[in-house]
């Protein structure tokens, strides 16, 4: 027997504005109940320090929900320097203070051009890669540290917004930088690399995410308001607050199915269509513009069923 669901049929993506302090998970919870839907995933952890764009995905857009974990990202980060933390930002325990007073704007504009292009990174003890099935971050609460593979990442842009030098008062130098980079990027191992390159170390001591994939800032709403909404009972305009599984998709080429193909496809079958790429995957629309879900163009020209959204 089916088991029965909680909650409402919830479709579509929320571009969540996750507050600061706050887990990703804890964040995709509080809008879950906000929504009273019955199954939702986040694309991807942004750290409890961080704030900024946070795709959650609802009912069907959960089956798309791995192509927002592969796209690109955007930040704004301030990198503190002289301190270096053990989890490589601010929420980590201090263990080293040295003297930062000679960095100038100057030796960071340099220093960021080595974090340019193709980079390689030994990912944090405090990311949520997992090793045997165990998150680093709970690992290295535990005081265990394991061997992590060095990871190829891409940096497509990297530059400083703002420099503040040390001050009288015994400021730290802190800059405000830019990056805009392919998955898997740890902003904080550039602000340590960064750090040690210049010979004070660092840290992150603010991230904010402005961009995932196509969703941006200018879209991201707060939990706030989503409070609001959900205390007046107006489920319409909560619902509006949602993208279409679809627009997380829009890198793929789009192909309409004849009725007849559209018959066979949500039943598994490959069938024929016109305009279709070489290979790939494509995203399949009936004639009445209805996404059906993404296929995979197969070596006879046919396109096969890969996700599909499941229909009454």
């Amino acid at each position: 027997m089916a088991k029965n669901r909680r909650g409402r049929v919830v479709n579509g993506i929320l571009v969540l504005h996750k507050p600061a302090g706050q887990s990703s998970n804890r964040s995709l919870q509080i809008a879950k109940r906000l929504y009273n839907a019955q199954k939702a995933g986040h694309t991807g952890s942004l750290d409890p320090l961080a704030t900024g764009v946070l795709p959650l995905c609802f009912g069907e857009a959960t089956k798309f929900s791995g192509f927002l974990l592969d796209a690109d990202k955007a930040y704004r980060s301030t990198f503190q320097f002289g301190v270096i933390t053990a989890s490589g930002d601010a929420d980590g325990e201090v263990l080293e203070r040295r003297d930062a007073a000679g960095i100038d704007e100057a030796s960071v504009v340099a220093g960021l051009r080595a974090f340019s292009g193709e980079i390689e990174q030994v990912p944090s003890m405090f990311s949520a890669l997992k090793h045997q099935g165990q998150p680093l971050y709970k690992l290295a609460r535990q005081g265990i540290e394991v061997e992590r593979k060095v990871r190829r990442v891409t940096v497509f842009e990297i530059y400083l917004e703002a420099f503040r030098p040390a001050g009288v008062s015994g400021e730290c130098p802190e800059a405000d930088v830019y990056i805009r980079c392919s998955k898997g990027t740890y902003v904080r191992s550039i602000a340590e690399d960064l750090g040690l390159a210049l010979g004070c170390g660092g840290h992150v001591k603010a991230l904010h995410r402005v961009q995932a994939g196509p969703f941006d800032e200018s879209q991201a709403v707060t939990l706030q308001q989503l409070e609001t909404l959900r205390a007046a009972e107006d489920f319409d305009a909560v619902d509006a607050l949602l993208q279409p599984a679809d627009v997380a998709l829009q890198d793929f080429s789009a192909v309409v199915l004849e009725p007849e193909s559209v018959f066979y496809m949500l039943r598994g079958n490959p069938v024929q269509a016109a305009g279709l790429p070489l290979d790939g995957v494509v995203r399949l629309y009936t004639q009445e513009q209805e996404f059906i879900g993404i296929g995979e163009v197969l070596d006879d020209g046919r396109v096969g069923p890969k996700r599909l959204i499941a229909t009454n």
